[in-house]
């Protein structure tokens, strides 16, 4: 069972990205989602992700405050920054974070969705 984490406020790009992810994966999956970071960070230990996907700008604790304060090392999960920010240097963290797989723009999560889980 692949257990995918889904971290984004925004209830239409959550929506979207599910659908998306049920139309790729093949495997079994289970989805939880959250629309407050530091709710999935209460949380996801006990969930165990093989994917994570993140959005950076949320309230009360943003996707970078969320990966920074995650033991991605315990969880050996593979995340994925997900937002429509068109700032360079969020590009740029993520290639420097070593907790990041990449960057997904939000524009083109299909695509993006569909590589991941084209195996």
């Amino acid at each position: 069972m692949i257990n995918i984490v889904l971290i984004d406020d925004d209830v239409v790009s959550s929506f979207v990205t599910e659908k998306f992810i049920q139309r790729h994966v093949t495997q079994p999956f289970r989805i939880f989602k959250f629309s407050s970071a530091a709710d999935a960070l209460k949380e996801v230990y006990a969930i165990k992700p093989n994917y994570m996907f993140v959005d950076l700008l949320m309230p009360q604790m943003t996707g970078w405050d969320f990966i920074e304060n995650l033991d991605s090392v315990a969880l050996n999960s593979e995340i994925y920054v997900l937002s429509s920010s068109v700032d360079e240097r969020d590009i740029e963290r993520v290639d420097e974070s070593g907790k990041v797989v990449k960057f997904l723009p939000k524009q083109y999560v299909q695509k993006s969705i569909r590589e991941i889980f084209s195996c």
